[in-house]
């Protein structure tokens, strides 16, 4: 059977429900490697930091160590928006939906943790998620570019 081409159709794109659900998909991928990031680098810090660990049990961080935590977060943030941006092809949708998602996740953490941490910290880690997210992204964009 032929098929009769269309004027306006597109050829060789994927379909809609398609694409959603790949972005979903690498967004699902992106916020899993957020939090695997975040484990390894946080076990990471007990083993290697004396002190640490009681520091994180009773939320009394000294400044290097609210600093390192922020670091953490700011790898896991660019590696969740690489891998959206691998998976979703280049795209920024995919990390766009997770850097949102990942505000979501953490909004109601850092108000129920207000009082533990100074208002700098919970700011810094809060307005860092989506830039940082669609940093990682743009990474990945540029190092398809350099490739290609």
């Amino acid at each position: 059977m032929n098929t009769i081409p269309l004027a306006n159709a597109q050829h060789n794109t994927p379909s809609s429900s398609y694409t959603i659900f790949k972005t979903i998909g690498a967004a699902i991928a992106a916020l899993v490697t957020w939090f695997f990031v975040a484990t390894v680098l946080n076990l990471a810090l007990r083993a290697s930091w004396p002190h640490y660990h009681e520091a994180e049990t009773a939320f009394n961080f000294t400044l290097a160590m609210k600093l390192a935590r922020l670091v953490l977060g700011a790898i896991s943030s660019l590696g969740a928006g690489f891998v959206a941006a691998w998976i979703d092809k280049d795209r920024m949708k995919a990390a766009t939906l997770t850097g949102i998602v990942l505000l979501g996740l953490f909004i109601p953490g850092h108000y129920l943790l207000w009082s533990k941490f100074p208002i700098w910290y919970h700011l810094t880690f809060l307005a860092s998620l989506l830039p940082l997210t669609l940093l990682g992204a743009a990474i990945y964009r540029r190092t398809c570019q350099k490739a290609a």
